[in-house]
């Protein structure tokens, strides 16, 4: 497959034309429909639509909260898909959709999690025809834009581990791992709501998310059942089997000090086991220096777990609130659409992303679960770390 794709912003398009699928032509411009001419005329039919407070923001990135290049290369991958199976899908007022109209659509949902109706309303459509765009968006996106969310290369892993030392010094570190609760509304009548029910009385879906130093999530596991507990989702996921067959987090060890190899791992709370390839911080309150100074490194560079949870859910609103009696099959399928979506604006270099705020934690009301195994190699590992951190590793 591809790699994620850069630089895509930079390409010129001031003497371009492009047609409504989002295609570069040299015809008269009287016969073709360019993105600008697009949004001039849709903004122009769409109602209601809550502006952002920034004023640096234009109109179409105060909608979408993305910008128009990261949405002309969105439509550029789901273009030949939505065509195929547009199914002739038409506004209220009889004009047929165009592939613009689509795409906007369906981010507009995912974005603002407004119900089908109130999408409708605004939008001049049938709630009907904002779910099948929407569906069709999801399908297309989920093959076409998987490329995006791939464990990193030995090259791009090398570049990782850099980025993640310049935090806040921890070396060989490749990732931080994190989960968050996708909360549903569901009848207590539903045969199978207790299933969905978890430590907080709500009912959730677990999206467990492994993140780099730019918080772009390289490996997600959801669609378990808000009940299950962080660990045992980690235990369960095909990325703990490849650790454990030494199939990933298997590449070069760090040579710190004389004698003392560093390997590669990844760092997570207090609610995943201690592994020798995942550090957890040492529980307690009086703690030595190294085992304190330890904690201080280890949670500065955990927040970017943290941070990439609350910006998913902030940019991508249809999963930060409580879905309304969600298909919990299809509920995985858009979770990772929106994940794809949030790593498509980090390798757009999306500047957006950067006027909004993150004001909620990811799971502003679960408190942390505590999983306390233990393993000697992980416990080991981690204690080289604290004395190295601390410059105290003996010669």
């Amino acid at each position: 497959m591809m790699g994620p794709v850069r630089g895509y912003k930079k390409r010129k398009k001031q003497d371009k034309k492009h047609d409504e699928n989002g295609s570069s032509a040299s015809g008269s411009p009287q016969n073709k429909e360019g993105p600008l001419d697009w949004w001039h005329d849709f903004s122009k039919r769409i109602n209601g639509l809550q502006q952002s407070p920034s004023k640096s923001l234009d109109s179409f990135q105060s909608v979408f909260k993305i910008s128009r290049n990261t949405f002309e290369y969105i439509c550029s991958l789901v273009k030949e898909d939505m065509k195929t199976k547009s199914a002739h899908f038409i506004f209220t007022s009889g004009k047929p959709m165009s592939l613009y109209d689509q795409v906007a659509v369906a981010l507009r949902r995912l974005g603002s999690g407004d119900s089908l109706v109130t999408i409708g309303d605004s939008f001049g459509l049938n709630h009907s025809t904002v779910s099948q765009v929407t569906w069709r968006f999801v399908e297309s996106m989920e093959e076409r834009g998987l490329h995006h969310l791939q464990w990193p290369t030995e090259s791009e892993m090398v570049a990782i581990k850099s980025k993640f030392e310049q935090v806040r010094g921890l070396p060989n570190c490749c990732g931080v791992i994190d989960a968050t609760h996708i909360t549903m509304c569901l009848p207590a009548s539903e045969p199978s709501s207790n299933v969905w029910l978890d430590h907080e009385k709500n009912h959730s879906m677990v999206l467990q998310a492994i993140v780099d130093a730019d918080m772009r999530f390289r490996d997600i596991v959801t669609g378990w059942p808000g009940k299950m507990k962080d660990w045992l989702v980690f235990e369960s996921s095909n990325f703990c089997k490849l650790c454990d067959k030494g199939d990933r987090l298997n590449g070069k060890t760090l040579l710190v000090s004389e004698g003392c190899e560093i390997r590669e791992y990844i760092i997570g709370d207090l609610g995943y086991p201690l592994l020798p390839y995942l550090l957890v911080p040492y529980e307690g309150k009086e703690l030595a220096e190294p085992k304190a100074n330890f904690n201080r490194q280890h949670f500065a560079t955990r927040m970017l777990g943290q941070r990439a949870l609350m910006r998913l859910k902030e940019m991508w609103k249809i999963i930060q609130g409580s879905m309304w009696r969600p298909d919990k099959h299809r509920l995985p399928r858009i979770i990772l659409v929106c994940c794809l979506l949030h790593n498509i604006v980090i390798d757009m270099e999306d500047e957006v992303q950067d006027e909004l705020s993150l004001a909620h934690n990811h799971d502003s009301d679960y408190h942390q679960l505590i999983c306390g195994a233990s393993d000697a190699k992980g416990a080991s590992l981690r204690e080289k770390l604290s004395l190295y951190l601390t410059r105290i590793l003996p010669p």
